[in-house]
């Protein structure tokens, strides 16, 4: 059977499982929606207990034998009120993780104790898995699929390959929608602030036939006016026009539809959910010159200005549209899951790839710009679960997964040549191509754990995956003429493959009822990498083999002092053999090699403490340290019109061509700190509820992140990294009788904070934070 017949084979039969099992006989039970963290009101003295799924069941976070972070879904729409992108805001809210973009609101990188992929092509694999409401998406433009009406998001840290969907190297990011319920509910959000920024979060749903069929429909709206000004006013090929407030704005329009089916005294439950996005927007900002030679002081320069003579207006737009049908059904000592999981997206980003005004070579001037487009992308996933119930000393899950994603991408990267303030002579007219990408995977797991000793308990996984990833030149880059200037001698069709095992073990043990610890080690492999971008710059497609990774861990879990006090922390340690790393060369292709390894060693810790009925304070940390091994691996330092741009720290060789003349410098990485990779991240949060005789409250409340060193590329410079970086927020205003409604003023970046994001290394360019957002909000629930 072929690849893609045994795709449909088994979508038809995640559909006729999920047809037939609502006639399974089975023991009744209520279809629960999934779990949420109980966290306690602040009326309550204690802090109630969080619920996760980290282990596919519901369980309390105190006793799951993995390093998990959990962020409320109110809490990260507190984080957003600004419209702020979702995602985004994540880093530095649990400690650990890590997020960052170069490529606008499409493209969004995770980085999990370190481990993450800086590669900003758009066929790029990541060691961070996404998963929503049960579906993983991997493409990195499906990774940016907003989250809204969000119950619950948890962050495991580490390799999981055992459990869900795709093999991760990096750890997962699980988000939790809020699902249908047999009670008319419903809940928005909705705040206006600085440069007409407007979010709006909301979602309703409720029974149709009562106890039978439920219903939810999700939305999010989030615009925000262009705020940033285009100063330039010379010749554009392209028609870029300067003038004020140019560049910035954003809009973003989302609905997800949910239908629940539970038929009485059956134990089948089947979800159906549908999902559109409609985003428009500024690509990602690039200011040219912003870091000064010799330092990574960027407070001068200018964050609401910026000279581009090309791009078009750096737009960026998608469409994306999916769908998932997730069924249930209990047997009574078992219950069988099937998720059928289909998404599609197609779009562009187009940007000013010099992040300003043009470079000067002999003769006259150099203009470029670049687009990446997304002509069509399909993704099919099915995943089929059996696994135990009950609460024995014994339980287990077994099941298999099938993942294909197929693209078509375009890549155009133009250069022009301004002579005497015309445009003349083109030297890369043609530099056009489209790529067909295929990333084929499936594979088996298990699961169980068993309890050894009344307070100790064992568990252990294995997952074997086959990975296979394919890239095709369908148009190679030509000259004006129409011939193929893509070398002769390259391959033109490339395909990998892998199949490893993945395998992890943990022990628990439970020191009374509220402390616990635990000591995990776990192996996971990210499969190989094809990189075809750089057949834009008519180069040959580079790859990468598969990495593999081997973690250790230990830690404890506590609820202190009557849980009034829970103080989490872990403690790890991982060696990645034959890392796969990134960088550009001297002529911005994409470089993709692996190195012979890296390590790591860090810990977290996370405390969350009511000292009093109306006072929560939650503080959050990480430290961390990673290194790259391996003496024979160099990467191209910053290097335009035949000097360097930046102060390396690094040894060096230098590039020289027939003539003599330096043409790029390599810098030796050996013993750096992986890219994105911040040494120390920290965070605090509290609020204080002053209780009015109506059944109301006045409150206040506040955040903070704190970011430690970070370097922004492999080789080590002066000004490419940042140190000390933070941000923070306050809100304040009244809740009603019963929080059943909530209005409040708030401020996003307090003190306005400049904060270096990202860089372009050849053309010294900053990527900036938001700035300053004040504005009110408005919650409700009923």
């Amino acid at each position: 059977m072929s690849k893609s017949h045994a795709a449909k084979a088994l979508l038809l039969l995640g559909t006729a499982f999920g047809a037939i099992a609502s006639i399974g006989s089975a023991s009744a039970q209520d279809a629960a929606a999934p779990v949420a963290a109980v966290e306690a009101a602040p009326e309550s003295d204690s802090l109630g207990d969080i619920v996760v799924t980290a282990q596919r069941r519901s369980e309390n976070l105190q006793k799951v034998p993995v390093s998990v972070g959990v962020l409320s879904g109110a809490d990260l729409r507190t984080y957003t009120s600004g419209g702020s992108d979702t995602l985004l805001e994540l880093a530095n809210r649990v400690p650990g993780l890590y997020a960052e973009t170069t490529t606008g609101k499409i493209f969004p990188r995770f980085y999990i104790r370190g481990l993450g992929n800086i590669d900003f092509y758009l066929g790029a694999s990541q060691p961070v898995s996404i998963i929503q409401d049960e579906v993983v998406l991997e493409h990195v433009v499906l990774k940016s699929n907003p989250v809204y009406d969000v119950n619950q998001i948890e962050v495991l840290r580490g390799p999981q390959g055992t459990l869900f969907g795709r093999n991760t190297t990096a750890g997962i990011i699980k988000f939790d929608t809020n699902r249908p319920t047999n009670e008319f509910t419903g809940r928005a959000t909705a705040s206006y602030g600085s440069y007409n920024t407007v979010s709006v979060d909301a979602g309703v749903g409720g029974p149709i036939v009562k106890d039978v069929l439920s219903f939810r429909v999700s939305g999010l709206y989030q615009r925000r006016d262009n705020w940033i000004d285009n100063t330039y006013t010379g010749p554009s090929d392209d028609g870029t026009v300067g003038g004020k407030d140019k560049l910035g704005g954003f809009e973003e329009k989302d609905i997800r539809v949910q239908l629940m089916l539970t038929p009485p005294e059956t134990g089948f439950t089947g979800l159906v959910s549908a999902h559109a996005r409609d985003y428009s927007g500024t690509s990602t900002i690039f200011h040219r010159g912003a870091i000064l030679r010799g330092s990574n002081d960027v407070s001068a320069a200018p964050r609401a200005s910026v000279a581009l003579d090309e791009g078009g207006g750096n737009r960026q737009a998608y469409k994306t549209y999916g769908g998932s049908f997730n069924a249930k059904n209990d047997f009574g000592a078992v219950t069988l899951t099937s998720i059928t999981a289909y998404e599609t997206t197609k779009g562009y980003s187009r940007g000013d790839t010099d992040g300003g005004a043009a470079s000067n070579f002999a003769g006259g001037k150099f203009y470029g710009e670049s687009q990446g487009r997304v002509r069509d992308l399909d993704q099919l996933s099915e995943e089929v679960r059996l696994a135990s119930n009950g609460t024995g000393r014994f339980k287990w899950q077994i099941g298999g997964i099938y993942f294909e994603s197929r693209d078509t991408t375009e890549f155009d990267q133009r250069g022009f040549f301004l002579l005497n303030n015309s445009f003349g002579t083109n030297p890369n007219p043609n530099n056009f191509v489209v790529l067909r990408n295929t990333n084929t995977s499936y594979a088996g797991f298990g699961q169980a754990s068993y309890q050894i000793l009344p307070k100790l308990t064992l568990t252990g996984g294995v997952r074997v995956t086959y990975d296979e990833k394919k890239t095709r030149l369908v148009t190679p880059p030509r000259t004006a003429a129409g011939v193929s200037t893509f070398p002769a001698t390259a391959a033109t069709n490339v395909r990998l493959a892998d199949t490893q095992p993945s395998w992890e073990a943990s022990l628990n043990y439970a020191v009374d009822p509220d402390v616990n610890v635990f000591a995990r080690v776990s192996h996971g492999f990210r499969g190989p990498t094809i990189q075809g971008r750089n057949a834009v710059f008519s180069s040959a497609f580079v790859t990468a083999g598969s990495e593999t990774i081997t973690s250790y861990e230990a830690g404890f879990k506590s609820n202190l002092f009557g849980n009034t006090l829970r103080f989490n922390a872990t403690g790890f340690y991982y060696k990645v053999h034959n890392i796969q790393l990134n960088g550009n060369d001297a002529n911005n292709n994409g470089l993709l090699f692996n190195a012979n390894q890296a390590q790591a060693w860090g810990g977290e810790a996370e405390l969350t403490w009511r000292p009093v009925r109306d006072f929560t304070l939650g503080l959050g940390g990480s430290v961390l340290h990673t290194e790259i091994n391996d003496t024979r691996v160099y990467t191209p330092a910053c290097f335009l019109n035949g000097a360097l741009t930046c102060t390396v720290l690094n040894p060096t060789i230098a590039i020289r061509n027939a003539a003599g003349v330096t043409t790029a410098t390599l810098a030796q990485i050996n013993g750096n700190a992986l890219p994105n990779a911040p040494k120390y991240q920290l965070d605090a949060n509290a609020r204080y509820d002053f209780p009015l005789g109506n059944g109301g409250k006045l409150f206040v409340g506040g955040d903070v992140t704190l970011q430690g060193y970070t370097s922004f590329v492999p080789y080590k410079t002066v000004e490419y990294t940042s140190e000390g970086t933070f941000e923070a927020g306050l809100k304040a205003g009244y809740t009603g009788p019963d929080s059943k409604y909530e209005l409040a003023v708030f401020v996003r970046n307090l003190t306005n904070e400049k904060n270096l994001k990202g860089v372009l290394d050849n053309y010294n360019a900053a990527v900036f934070n938001d700035p300053r957002i004040i504005g009110v909000t408005l919650s409700g629930k009923f």
